[in-house]
């Protein structure tokens, strides 16, 4: 999860409730989601994109439900879908796939341009499918500006030229260029996905078949080292690729995780392959076990 969805609920004082997620099902479900809502929902947000396992959720089945809901409850709770990894890469890669305002219960879907985007850090994006489903008391009527204009943000003064990068890209790449840029970078996914899966340490759990990222954790085995002794090995040879644990209820897995950008070549693949192999035989060939501290383990601080 995001931890954006945490400052909101501190932000704007929600009750969040976050449904528990497991090693089978690494992604909300129906019943859970059904547990966590009651009268005072204000509403359900599927992710669109995973990162843990093979496939996309879209939040149909999340719909489903919640019109059969409405129907025996009268509870009408709507779906705001967090694209913020997925919503530039389904609608060109699986145009087809119904997830966005051609669903009725979407109101409102967030996506992030700095991701998949195209664009450099400190662009999101929030579309809502009716103007009237904008909260009006969030909108702040301006006239010192000269005229009305009116504001929905956290603070006022943004710098515009992210927003003038994404408009440039759309006009310059159109929906054919996002679409093979997409397409490239989920290859070049592919291709580390299928190199991992072939050696024998690793367990890959996202192989960049849906969305342009690959994870994967350890091997049953025993080993001397971990995914936190391997990160910090990759760190001395320049990369940065995190070892983290998952959420609560499945803390004791750790992932590494790997997101392919614009540019991420086959040839650049190759080089994480030739020193996350010479990375293990170093590990490997360790008489025992790198010592640790009684913290969490992290390779480095931000």
């Amino acid at each position: 999860m995001q931890v954006v969805w945490e400052k909101f609920a501190n932000y704007f004082e929600v009750e969040p409730r976050y449904v528990p997620i497991t090693k089978e099902k690494p992604y909300l479900t129906v019943d859970g989601m059904l547990a966590a809502v009651d009268e005072n929902t204000i509403g359900v947000v599927p992710i669109l994109g995973r990162h843990l396992q093979r496939g996309v959720r879209t939040g149909e089945g999340a719909r489903r439900r919640l019109d059969d809901l409405q129907q025996r409850t009268g509870l009408d709770i709507p779906m705001h879908i967090d694209g913020a990894s997925g919503g530039f890469i389904a609608p060109f890669l699986d145009p087809q796939l119904e997830w966005d305002f051609r669903v009725a219960r979407v109101h409102s879907i967030s996506a992030s341009g700095h991701k998949f985007g195209l664009v450099y850090p400190g662009l999101g994006w929030i579309v809502w499918a009716k103007k009237e489903y904008v909260p009006e008391e969030l909108i702040f009527h301006v006239s010192y500006l000269g005229g009305d204009m009116p504001t929905l943000a956290l603070n006022f003064s943004r710098p515009g030229a992210q927003v003038l990068l994404q408009y440039y890209n759309f006009l310059r790449l159109g929906r054919e260029g996002y679409r093979r840029v997409m397409q490239a970078s989920k290859d070049a996914a592919s291709f580390l996905a299928k190199a991992l899966a072939k050696m024998d340490a690793f367990e890959v759990l996202t192989d960049g078949s849906d969305m342009p990222l690959v994870t994967w954790t350890t091997a049953p085995g025993e080993r001397i080292w971990n995914l936190h002794d391997l990160s910090a090995k990759l760190r001395e040879r320049g990369w940065q690729v995190p070892a983290y644990p998952m959420p609560a209820d499945i803390q004791d897995v750790t992932v590494m995780r790997v997101v392919f950008r614009n540019g991420v070549s086959i040839d650049l693949i190759r080089l994480l392959l030739d020193d996350l192999t010479a990375s293990m035989q170093f590990l490997d060939a360790l008489p025992a076990p790198i010592p640790t501290a009684e913290t969490d383990a992290t390779p480095f601080h931000h």
